[in-house]
């Protein structure tokens, strides 16, 4: 059962058939050096990404190549973990429906590799709705993976 109105719900197939990076930057953000004075030392580049998940398609996204290039040059990438990561899923029929996350490796890895983000430079939080859709042990694989593949996690109760 979600959440989500009906009418919010219909509108998801329209956009994950024709997804759209349209949109206007006038007026988000002010002016380049209207918010320092005096400008800092250091730069670091940040970039935020949505939900990493494999729910919509099993297979490597395709990335502009733009955005690739944009996530390649950032200092540190901060994503949600929204797919649990396990080599086989344990809610089998609600993962199959869509209901339930799931991720492999693999995919995790080559997802990363599409969009140009280097493990190193990324940090991941695990404090979402479906962190838990495979069970407990399913969020336990997903931090041990994480761990395994160096990746940073943010979200979890026992770091604070």
């Amino acid at each position: 059962m979600s959440n989500y109105p009906l009418s919010y719900k219909l509108s998801w197939l329209p956009r994950f058939l024709k997804p759209s990076l349209g949109g206007d930057a006038n007026g988000f953000a002010p002016a380049a050096g209207t918010l320092m004075d005096p400008s800092p030392k250091q730069m670091v580049r940040l970039a935020f990404v949505g939900d990493i998940s494999a729910v919509a398609n099993r297979s490597t996204p395709a990335c502009d190549p733009a955005i690739k290039a944009l996530l390649g040059t950032a200092d540190l990438v901060i994503g949600n973990c929204e797919s649990p990561i396990v080599d086989k899923p344990s809610a089998v029929l609600g993962t199959k429906l869509g209901t339930h996350h799931a991720m492999s490796e693999r995919f995790l890895v080559e997802a990363l590799a599409a969009v140009g983000i280097e493990r190193e430079k990324l940090v991941l939080s695990l404090a979402n709705n479906h962190v838990f859709d495979q069970g407990v042990a399913g969020f336990d694989a997903t931090a041990a993976t994480l761990r395994l593949l160096d990746i940073r996690t943010i979200g979890l109760a026992a770091t604070g």
